[in-house]
């Protein structure tokens, strides 16, 4: 892999959002189960995953559909990370 400030930034908002999600935890603890935008109960730890790792696969299909630049995987990602955790 090559290890560029795009990578840093990757792996730095990755290590922000579970120390955000712990710190949230810790004055708000419970997170009561809700249902999703999947159908299922999610906690805001599953959502935070679930949008990870669907970012991941919009960037992934970004790729090999259109190529380089991400910024419109950018902006999907984001769109669907809002519609994760703002489902109700």
């Amino acid at each position: 892999m090559a290890w560029t400030w795009p990578t840093a930034a990757f792996f730095i908002f990755v290590l922000l959002a579970i120390t955000t999600m712990g710190i949230w935890e810790r004055f708000s603890p419970g997170g009561n189960p809700r249902r999703g935008v999947l159908g299922l109960d999610t906690t805001r730890g599953d959502r935070l995953f679930i949008s990870i790792l669907g970012s991941a696969f919009i960037h992934l299909a970004w790729l090999g559909l259109f190529g380089t630049p991400l910024w419109g995987a950018l902006v999907i990602s984001i769109l669907y990370f809002i519609a994760v955790f703002r489902w109700v």
